[in-house]
């Protein structure tokens, strides 16, 4: 534990390993919570790390809210799981491309086992790939269309 942690967001507090210190920095209103959510994430046990991430995922600063929800991914990274509060708290926030949890969906998607997701999440899984698949068909047929506008333009020519 580094003593006296500088809580005006210096990159010290991604080494942040002490969830006593997290929970009195978030009774007396400290900034730079969400980015100790990350510490807490690549230090302590998912147990441990999990109910501070969810607090720091509520945050009033979208930025320390979003750094909360990237502790969310990296503890599925680092993990292979997360806990069904976790769980819960990205699916309020919703997945999609415009979610702030969008890259920890993303994340969790990637490193837990579809086995282990929740319903809502596997879904979102598939759903995705279509949507990903969907947009892969549309720009290729973009593309086609514009290399075959150019090959009409060169033979006017």
């Amino acid at each position: 534990m580094v003593a006296g942690w500088d809580w005006d967001g210096d990159e010290s507090l991604l080494r942040f390993d002490d969830p006593a210190e997290w929970d009195a920095a978030y009774e007396r209103g400290e900034d730079s919570l969400g980015s100790a959510a990350i510490g807490l994430a690549f230090n302590c046990s998912l147990a441990e790390a999990s109910p501070r991430i969810v607090r720091a995922m509520q945050l009033p600063d979208r930025h320390q809210r979003g750094f909360a929800f990237t502790a969310a991914g990296t503890a599925a990274r680092l993990n292979g799981e997360l806990t069904p509060e976790l769980y819960a708290a990205l699916r309020a926030e919703g997945p999609g491309r415009k979610s702030i949890a969008g890259f920890a969906i993303d994340d969790t998607l990637d490193y837990v086992p579809f086995r282990q997701l929740p319903l809502w999440l596997k879904w979102w899984k598939v759903v995705s790939k279509v949507l990903d698949k969907l947009e892969t068909w549309r720009l290729e047929s973009v593309y086609a269309a514009e290399d075959a506008w150019k090959g009409l333009r060169r033979r006017r020519s």
